[in-house]
């Protein structure tokens, strides 16, 4: 009875191991994997990049796996001096692709290995081609018409804004073209470069935002010193009709004062011949209220015409 149950224990244990072994000896590639056996750390044969079940000697090889996919690479912003003497901020990024598994595995060991060598492969490229070019082909894809703002962005580089040579495409794919044989040891394809965001650093940021704020200052005192010239003509219009319109009511005033004292000596002159000693009367007493008052004086004769009318009221 001992034995039977020894037995059925090893059979237990040796199955066991069997479904162990079985599990470990076999693997699978998918559709996006490729893969490379190594033994004892060392790659075994070729790399395996098509889909399907496999086989390997368990416990003594290991399986690698890498992506078959597009891979991303995002450098971080990098200051360079462009070829017109312009510190700037490029930030880049790049896709790429395992394409030898094998030599990939040899040369960088996975994925933060290639991703090192990327960094600096891509980050030397990329300053060898801007610091060989103008900021503006660097900024510019095309020769369009510009906005005001844009214009005032680039002004600094001294240039004429509407003829670029190379373009921002371009550039982009010299640093392509300059990285992708250098990478090819490794056993990656370099698929794309683009750069993401380029800017000033910010010394010269603030001189550029400085430069921007002038040139609005300029326009605005461009369009206040308009505006006062415009103000001026329109008071100067206002004036010239206030002018006409006072000279108008001035004329036609003195034309009604002349009609008015014309029939007022016609009126006297009517009064005269009716009665002459009582109209040299009324303007002798006109006369005394024009000149006479509490604080004038006056010395006459007794024998003087002018105050007869109060000596006599009967003179004659």
């Amino acid at each position: 009875m001992k034995l039977n149950k020894v037995v059925i224990y090893l059979i237990v244990i040796i199955a066991f191991i069997a479904v162990i072994v079985v599990f470990n000896a076999f693997y699978i590639v998918s559709e996006t994997e490729q893969v490379v056996i190594t033994q004892f750390g060392k790659p075994i044969g070729e790399a395996f990049n098509k889909a399907g079940l496999y086989i390997k000697v368990p416990f003594i090889q290991d399986v690698n796996r890498f992506e078959k996919r597009l891979l991303e690479w995002d450098g971080s912003a990098t200051e360079i001096l462009a070829k017109d003497k312009k510190f700037i901020l490029v930030d880049s990024y790049a896709r790429w692709r395992i394409v030898d598994p094998l030599q990939f595995f040899i040369s960088v060991v996975d994925e933060y290995g290639a991703q090192t060598r990327l960094d600096n492969i891509i980050e030397a490229a990329t300053r060898n081609v801007i610091t060989s070019n103008l900021l503006i082909e660097v900024v510019r894809s095309s020769n369009r018409i510009m906005l005001q703002t844009e214009i005032d962005t680039i002004r600094q580089t001294e240039v004429e804004v509407d003829s670029i040579e190379i373009g921002r495409e371009q550039v982009a794919a010299d640093i392509l073209e300059a990285a992708k044989d250098k990478v090819r040891e490794y056993g990656i394809e370099l698929v794309s470069v683009r750069v993401k965001r380029i800017n000033y650093i910010q010394e010269v940021r603030q001189k550029v935002f400085e430069r921007m704020i002038a040139e609005r200052l300029r326009i605005a005192e461009k369009y206040r010193s308009e505006g006062m010239g415009r103000k001026a003509e329109i008071e100067g219009e206002m004036e010239k009709e206030l002018q006409l319109i006072t000279s108008e009511a001035y004329r036609r005033s003195q034309i009604i004062k002349g009609e008015a004292d014309k029939e007022a000596i016609k009126i006297y002159a009517q009064a005269y011949e009716r009665d002459p000693e009582f109209y040299s009367f009324l303007k002798s007493l006109e006369s005394y209220r024009e000149t006479l008052d509490e604080k004038s004086w006056l010395i006459l004769s007794t024998d003087s015409d002018y105050l007869k009318y109060l000596k006599d009221i009967n003179a004659r």
